[in-house]
């Protein structure tokens, strides 16, 4: 699911919670903490680097 969520991050005007609910994550905390452990940044830094 990270990478369906690393996709719709990069939306504009993309909350991370709307994005967290889309992908399947029950909160914005519990998608930043997959997102880091699986992609070994935080959903802020992909966004800044794409």
């Amino acid at each position: 699911m990270p990478a369906v969520a690393a996709d719709l991050l990069l939306g504009p005007g993309a909350t991370l919670g709307a994005v967290a609910r889309r992908a399947g994550y029950g909160s914005a905390f519990a998608l930043s903490a997959a997102f880091k452990r699986i992609r070994g940044m935080t959903p802020q830094r992909h966004r800044e680097q794409s």
